[in-house]
């Protein structure tokens, strides 16, 4: 289950949208007059004569739900989901439609609300982003709706920008973390394939506080592509590879002398991501037999520290 929300200054667009789709469904209907079109477009337009200082009335939610849910969900159980979305995003006391599509294989319904409610006033929109993924996972523990496996579920062919760029970026991250040591062969990694990374410096200080890739015209921030792409998730998933440079304008890794290599305690990291990166099984630095050397090599590395 996947809510998107939009708001908009004008209803006849969006129901003229939901409801013109072929083979679309008008599955409920609350507080307009639902004989056509038309007729719910003005109740809609009449409601909003009571706060006619509010800009974007016009409130527009998507549900879409995994074709693996099908054959659970008849109109009856969207109408039911639907209205408890609703409920739970403090979404009250207004005229709303829940219209389902036919359009794709997957099941959605598109909701059409009116943000000023039935007493003049505007629902909020507060955090509604942040309420909207909540509610969405705990009416999909609630129901037993299924949980798709991440990003790999995505239908790239079908994405539009931004959207189509930050798949690519979060694809061609999730291969090329898995043969890169370090930063700085990341970064080289990525720029054959168009990709920048900039790192983002606390004040004037060498200090890192976060990471965005770019391609062509579009920059996200690194827990924007995903969660597991934040600067310090990463940077610890390198362990002591080198740090950026503050005084760098191409924003490039300072050089290491050696190469380390990945700890095994990074292990229990690379799991915690959910199997995102994936470490080799072949064995890490071999100790030396003579204790003298093994003693030289363990002193070096403090000093190195």
């Amino acid at each position: 289950m996947i809510g998107k929300i939009k708001k908009g200054s004008g209803f006849k667009g969006c129901v003229n949208y939901v409801l013109g789709k072929e083979q679309a469904v008008l599955l409920h209907a609350e507080g307009v007059l639902a004989e056509s079109k038309q007729d719910i477009i003005r109740s809609f337009c009449m409601q909003t004569e009571m706060n006619p200082g509010l800009k974007k009335p016009v409130g527009h939610i998507a549900l879409s739900y995994s074709i693996v849910d099908a054959p659970k969900l008849t109109d009856e159980k969207m109408i039911q989901l639907a209205q408890e979305y609703m409920r739970e995003m403090k979404i009250t006391d207004t005229q709303y439609i829940i219209v389902r599509h036919q359009d794709r294989e997957h099941p959605h319904v598109h909701i059409v609300f009116n943000r000023i409610d039935n007493s003049g006033k505007t629902i909020s929109d507060s955090n509604d982003m942040y309420r909207n993924e909540q509610v969405c996972k705990k009416l999909k523990e609630k129901h037993g709706l299924y949980f798709a496996k991440g990003k790999e579920q995505v239908k790239q062919h079908r994405l539009r920008e931004p959207d189509k760029t930050k798949y690519e970026i979060y694809t061609a991250v999730k291969n090329e973390i898995r043969k890169s040591k370090n930063w700085q062969q990341l970064q080289k990694q990525l720029a054959e394939k168009g990709i920048g990374i900039q790192f983002k410096y606390k004040g004037q200080t060498d200090e890192i506080q976060g990471i965005s890739f770019s391609k062509g015209e579009y920059t996200f921030k690194g827990s924007e592509i995903d969660r597991n792409f934040s600067f310090s998730k990463l940077d610890k998933y390198f362990g002591d590879a080198g740090l950026a440079t503050a005084g760098s304008n191409k924003q490039m890794i300072t050089p290491q002398t050696q190469e380390p290599a990945i700890n095994k305690s990074d292990n229990s990291l690379l799991v915690s991501l959910g199997g995102l990166f994936s470490v080799s099984s072949s064995p890490v630095d071999e100790t030396p037999d003579n204790p003298d050397l093994r003693k030289k090599k363990k002193k070096k590395r403090q000093f190195k520290l």
